[in-house]
């Protein structure tokens, strides 16, 4: 594998459903321990980027590294792309962490079973090691208390928070975010945004699609501002929250506000 000080690194990507193309040739990189917020209106092409880093969505064309290592990609047939090694998918996926907005809990399982998981099956941790990771987590997230709940049984901040400890115990190399409060009821947001805080402080690398613009601006190390399937504009937050070059990022800003 080459060595690379890019922790991910996405080289013009584009994705198109059908004739509609969603992103129209996007780059990014984010070293070790960067925290990445990507910000933009509905349709922007978001949620659908970050899906193709871990290949939830396949890209048309473009390229993702992870880690100096780019996942092996061919012509699908019908002028797209799919991976050409689903074994190196499998392995890459297993070591990005990925928080949906919907929480995507196990619902037969306790918050516990849901976290070790993982680790278990796909990584073949043994199961006494697995509960041990499992239990710090729950505690760091505040959820040790419901470990043996059901998540029918939980506010929807504990579901999530649970979901993090989730991405968290396969110990990912990145930290994916897709709009981890947009499903949350207001005066559950402050506990979500106060893990992933944490985890920010802790240096760790993040990608977070996110429409919580104080967040972003106070735990992000750059913002990426998406319209209509293409960067705009992007630099460090205060940059681009305190002073936005680009008109339709000076529009969205005051449209939040």
């Amino acid at each position: 594998m080459a060595e690379s000080a890019q922790a991910i690194e996405v080289r013009d990507l584009h994705k198109r459903f059908g004739p509609l193309e969603v992103l129209k040739g996007v780059s990014l990189s984010a070293g070790q321990g960067d925290v990445i917020a990507i910000i933009g209106g509905s349709g922007s092409g978001k949620s659908t980027f970050l899906r193709c880093i871990n290949m939830l969505e396949l890209p048309s064309a473009g390229s993702v590294t992870i880690h100096g290592e780019t996942i092996a990609m061919k012509k699908d047939g019908h002028g797209g792309l799919m991976p050409s090694n689903r074994r190196q998918v499998q392995r890459i996926r297993s070591r990005l962490g990925m928080v949906f907005q919907s929480f995507n809990l196990w619902q037969h399982m306790t918050v516990l079973q849901n976290v070790v998981e993982v680790p278990i099956h796909v990584l073949g941790v043994q199961r006494d090691a697995a509960m041990a990771i499992a239990e710090t987590l729950l505690k760091r997230v505040g959820l040790y208390e419901k470990r043996d709940a059901y998540p029918a049984f939980l506010s929807g901040g504990q579901q999530q928070r649970a979901a993090i400890a989730r991405a968290l115990a396969i110990q990912p190399l990145v930290m994916l975010f897709d709009e981890p409060t947009s499903a949350l009821d207001p005066e559950l947001v402050g506990e979500v945004l106060s893990v992933i805080g944490d985890l920010a402080r802790e240096k760790r690398t993040m990608i977070l699609v996110t429409h919580e613009m104080k967040f972003a601006r106070e735990v992000a190390s750059h913002v990426v501002f998406l319209h209509n399937g293409i960067i705009e504009e992007q630099g460090p937050p205060d940059a681009l929250f305190g002073a936005p070059k680009s008109e339709r990022l000076k529009k969205f800003i005051s449209s939040i506000h």
